[in-house]
């Protein structure tokens, strides 16, 4: 499985949505993912991929993690597996 189709289903997961719902477009809060479902991805996703991403709960707007859409979510998690493994 890609680390696309898994971030989605995980996304997918946390909005209670098929993966088939979920876009490359959709916004977090176009699939109904308030504070605690963010947090609760995020550390889906690092579980996953054994990573760790550089995002402050606490205030989001502070974070160098770009997670203004499911899109922008993958290519971070790509960037910081390729990292890893670099």
């Amino acid at each position: 499985m890609s680390v696309q189709d898994k971030v989605i289903e995980i996304i997918a997961e946390q909005a209670v949505l098929e993966p088939g719902d979920v876009t490359l477009d959709s916004t977090l809060e176009d699939l109904g993912i308030d504070s605690l479902g963010l947090v609760e991805s995020i550390f889906a996703i690092e579980e996953e991929f054994d990573i760790s991403i550089p995002f402050n709960a606490n205030d989001p707007s502070e974070s160098d993690f770009d997670i203004s859409s499911v899109a922008s979510i993958i290519k971070g998690i790509e960037t910081l597996i390729a990292d890893q493994k670099g």
